[in-house]
């Protein structure tokens, strides 16, 4: 099938506007990568001091090794930072390879997804195509990324040559082995050298077993399942979903949530998407585009068959 029909910005707005949000910084892609791990650090601070907030800590650092693939993501688009070395460097250093996965492996594979969004080429569309589903099929998903039964399926099998019947981006993350496992040998060494090596498996490997699996879901569910004539039109390609701020704590950071805007303006920084969709919304576009009022409203969707 043909590319995906694409937009001009200036259908949507003036050169003033479009100049301010498709701005490129050397320094915000970077704040949010420090950013990034600064939770993490704090979380797993937290969590060694006060281990009853060990449940607490698991979420926020699942939520910010979802981070970390936003991050790679915003890489792949050449977003991080305008030197293409500088962004790539930091894309796969430190956002790709501590989660397992690959920056020059992910991004020809994601474009392809942008290219053919919802169409039979998406490589992507195994994600959504499932949708709507029971709400009994929902909950055994979830309780699979809870259990670690998804990481060991997505992660840990196509290493051994038993890829079942995974997508073809969890294939592409499994392909960074050795970058993952010496950096995470890195941190696990650095936990037993300061005497707290539990505090690897329980605020790192765990957090990346279980919430990182589910909020990924949640993330993909929200962005392209049930959304009508998302193959047909540009508008309606992907969901954007406000998100409340415990939302944006747990489940969808870094502006995440706007993927209608991503996938309209792909070229767009990440922290610019959220000002988009005000202006969209101020000349009346998001109208006519898929936006959930919150996560919780898309699973209903989701699992309303």
């Amino acid at each position: 099938m043909p590319a995906v029909a694409r937009l001009k910005p200036s259908e949507f707005f003036t050169p003033e506007e479009w100049a301010g949000l498709s701005a490129r910084s050397s320094w915000k892609g970077l704040a949010l990568v420090a950013h990034c791990w600064a939770l993490i650090a704090l979380a797993v601070v937290a969590g060694i001091l006060v281990p009853w907030l060990i449940p607490v800590s698991i979420m926020v650092i699942g939520t910010r090794q979802l981070g970390l693939a936003i991050l790679m993501h915003e890489a792949a688009h050449a977003g991080l930072h305008p030197n293409l070395k500088i962004n790539d460097g930091v894309g796969h250093w430190l956002c790709a390879v501590p989660i397992g996965a690959s920056l020059g492996a992910y991004r020809p594979y994601h474009l392809a997804h942008h290219k053919y969004a919802q169409q039979a080429e998406d490589p992507d569309l195994p994600l959504s195509a499932a949708f709507p589903t029971t709400r009994a099929s929902l909950r055994r998903k979830i309780a699979r990324d809870l259990t670690g039964q998804t990481f060991f399926k997505q992660r840990i099998a196509p290493l051994f040559g038993k890829p079942h019947d995974a997508p073809e981006g969890a294939r592409v993350t499994a392909r960074s082995a050795l970058p993952f496992l010496a950096v995470n040998g890195a941190m696990l060494a650095a936990a037993i050298l300061t005497g707290v090596w539990w505090a690897y498996v329980a605020l790192w490997l765990i957090p990346l077993m279980t919430w990182f699996p589910l909020v990924t879901r949640l993330r993909n569910i929200a962005e392209h399942a049930c959304v009508e004539n998302s193959d047909i039109d540009p508008l309606r390609q992907a969901r954007s979903t406000r998100a409340a701020w415990w939302e944006r704590a747990f489940v969808a950071p870094y502006w995440v949530n706007f993927h209608a805007e991503h996938h309209v303006f792909m070229h767009l920084p990440c922290w610019s998407l959220s000002r988009a969709h005000r202006l969209l919304g101020e000349k009346g576009v998001t109208a006519t585009m898929e936006v959930a009022p919150g996560y919780l409203s898309v699973l209903k969707t989701a699992s309303a068959r």
